[in-house]
């Protein structure tokens, strides 16, 4: 088909103003009319689909061209990257936070840990001697030395997971330049402490964008810190619970509707003596084994949880030991709570029983009659040993001459008084029960006393050992002393958490506590905190008003 000829003149303007206006549609019309505006929004819609097929095709262009997705990708990690270590801190360690848990260097998680210069001095200086203070602080040492030779440059920082310890992803930092801040008080310039907050107000200066906070167990280097405006915390990884009221106290008191919430499917057997109630309602998860449930009422119940899976949970009820004739060593419970102690104490399946209580409670009493009991009657265990930790209440007395037992015997005064009830007990009931003639020098052959500084290494084999005064041990060093058991042995520690003498421990990380929560619904341990005071009306009455 030929091509039309190309136009040999301009084409005019078109005015509409000079346009024929187009007449009235005539009713007649009013069907085309309406077919023509169907017509205009078919096109409508023809229009829209080209732009959605158009901005399609566009996508698809750009998906298929898309080779810089991956460094988009990278720049959003490498911000978040940025972002995290912008809000990790940078802690700053007093020297006695290192001396207290050698590894407290991997308990920051994702935070930054910086070292002064002042902190390893005072630690080259407390690293002579035998004392737990000198071992932690070569023990610091070593982990230091360790982590410099896995990262060359200082500079730099060193990984503190490079070591193994993949919960710690933060970077330890050297002090390597002088760093001398003015602080907005004067201060002694020459003493530790000073040093350090200068140097910790050098860092808040030099990173403004990042959080320093200082780190101590000195109340008063916390005080001076946030004095001047500086952030101080005190060091509480090492605290077992975070307040005293929190500390299991091994029983609980059923309500009364106990029963109608618990019968449904219930079991119950007696065996030797024993009667077992398998149970099943919404209380069941609170339970932990070894743990004693007590109600009170009409029809009392005193029993301990034996069993706990799933849905159901098995309790078992208890001797009564303040009926005379379950007495122990002539010693009787004179309260719930003694009952529920000597139960435990008494079981040869439980190896491990802590007891707390205020002074005057019964703890040393209780735990050395049911141990001359099972030592020198059913010949469970061949002896009983006993030590506890030496600080002292007031002035320290200096050196103590003789040997071990003898230099531990000033320290041993509860034993001794116990001894001497238990002993008078004995003759007061020899003729109407017992028939004993065991003298006093019998009874304390069956009684070693030995001192804690020569525990490492040794192992006991068939023993009742008794740890007095537990709550001034640390968790470490209570750690050395439960690892010494051998088999066949019984530890029992004793303890009042409001009587703490050792320096850095408080209610928290008292070793004590460190136990009875980490033991807590092991199968093979027990807790009881004592609640009434039994030595004497005064001892009552001063513990509450005092």
């Amino acid at each position: 088909m030929p091509l039309p000829k190309l136009p040999t003149k301009r084409a005019n303007i078109l005015d509409m103003d000079s346009a024929p206006k187009p007449r009235a549609p005539k009713k007649i019309q009013s069907q085309d009319a309406g077919i023509g505006s169907g017509t205009l929004k078919e096109e409508a819609l023809a229009k829209q689909v080209e732009i959605e097929d158009v901005s399609l095709e566009k996508t698809v262009e750009t998906k298929t061209k898309s080779p810089k997705k991956p460094s988009t990708k990278k720049s959003v990690a490498s911000s978040k990257n940025s972002k995290n270590s912008g809000s990790s801190k940078l802690f700053v360690l007093d020297t006695n936070v290192l001396l207290h848990d050698p590894t407290c260097l991997f308990r920051f998680e994702e935070h930054d840990i910086f070292l002064p210069m002042m902190t390893l001095e005072e630690l080259d200086h407390n690293k002579k001697g035998l004392t737990e203070v000198a071992r932690h602080a070569r023990q610091v040492s070593r982990t230091l030395d360790e982590l410099c030779a896995e990262s060359p440059d200082l500079l730099q920082g060193m990984p503190l997971n490079s070591l193994g310890n993949k919960d710690a992803t933060g970077i330890l930092y050297f002090q390597t330049k002088e760093m001398n801040a003015e602080l907005n008080i004067q201060l002694p310039s020459l003493k530790a402490d000073n040093k350090i907050l200068s140097v910790v107000q050098s860092l808040v200066t030099q990173y403004p964008e990042r959080e320093v906070v200082l780190v101590s167990k000195d109340i008063n280097m916390r005080l001076k810190a946030r004095a001047l405006g500086l952030a101080a915390e005190d060091y509480l990884n090492d605290h077992a619970v975070e307040d005293s009221d929190l500390i299991y106290d091994g029983n609980i008191q059923l309500p009364e509707n106990f029963w109608d919430r618990h019968s449904k499917d219930m079991e119950s057997w007696t065996q030797a003596g024993t009667t077992f109630y398998k149970i099943r309602g919404p209380l069941v998860s609170e339970f932990l084994v070894n743990e004693f449930v007590y109600l009170e009422g009409d029809s009392p119940l005193y029993a301990q949880v034996k069993e706990v899976s799933g849905k159901y949970a098995v309790l078992a009820t208890i001797r009564d030991y303040t009926h005379p004739k379950n007495n122990v060593w002539g010693v009787t419970a004179r309260n719930r709570e003694q009952n529920f102690a000597l139960n435990l104490l008494m079981n040869p399946e439980i190896d491990f029983v802590s007891l707390l209580g205020q002074a005057g409670t019964g703890k040393t009493l209780l735990a050395l009659a049911s141990g001359l009991t099972q030592v020198l009657e059913t010949k469970r265990y061949t002896e009983i040993i006993m030590t506890r930790v030496t600080v002292p209440v007031g002035e320290d007395i200096g050196f103590l001459p003789g040997t071990e037992e003898e230099k531990m015997q000033p320290w041993m005064g509860a034993l001794e008084d116990n001894l001497e009830f238990l002993n008078t007990k004995a003759r007061q009931d020899s003729g109407a029960q017992w028939e004993r003639s065991l003298s006093k020098e019998i009874i304390q052959s069956h009684i070693k006393i030995k001192s804690l500084n020569f525990m490492r290494g040794r192992t006991f084999l068939n023993k009742f050992i008794i740890i007095d005064e537990a709550q001034n041990l640390t968790p470490k060093q209570m750690k050395t002393l439960v690892t010494r058991a051998g088999p066949g042995t019984k530890i029992v520690c004793l303890g009042n958490i409001a009587q703490i003498d050792t320096p850095y421990l408080t209610e928290g990380s008292s070793g004590l506590t460190y136990v009875v929560d980490r033991f807590k619904g092991w199968a093979h341990s027990g807790h009881i905190t004592l609640q009434k005071g039994e030595r004497s009306r005064l001892s009552d009455y001063a513990s509450d008003a005092l």
